[in-house]
């Protein structure tokens, strides 16, 4: 297929996704600092003479905070993809398989740049 070939979302359409993918970024960005933030290892004066528990609870919060971190960090990088995609004119084209993205799953996933198909494919 050809870039003549393609259909692509008018600019239109694609400016307040642009937007709202923009702002979903900005409040991710401010999550992903205040979760690390919250992280107890990243407090400096933390004990270092803790008793057990107080050891595990910071284990536990150092864990808890590892995986929201790597769960935003994935959403990130997932708008990202999508902004650049708006950019050189390829939102809403499957990466995989470069077929257009239903409409109604980009409504509901904005920041999606695989159809349903591949991405079923991929799990």
């Amino acid at each position: 297929m050809t870039n003549k070939d393609r259909v692509s979302i008018p600019g239109r359409f694609l400016s307040p996704i642009k937007n709202f993918l923009e702002s979903e970024l900005l409040k991710l960005k401010r999550t992903e600092k205040s979760i690390k933030a919250a992280d107890p290892f990243s407090d400096e004066t933390r004990g270092l003479t803790n008793s057990a528990e107080d050891d595990l609870d910071e284990q536990i919060g150092h864990f808890d905070s590892e995986i929201k971190a790597s769960f935003v960090k994935k959403q990130i990088v997932q708008l990202r993809k999508a902004l650049t995609r708006i950019k050189i004119g390829n939102y809403g084209v499957c990466e995989k398989c470069g077929k257009m993205i239903d409409t109604d799953r980009l409504a509901i996933r904005p920041e999606t740049t695989v159809c349903i198909k591949c991405e079923k494919e991929q799990e």
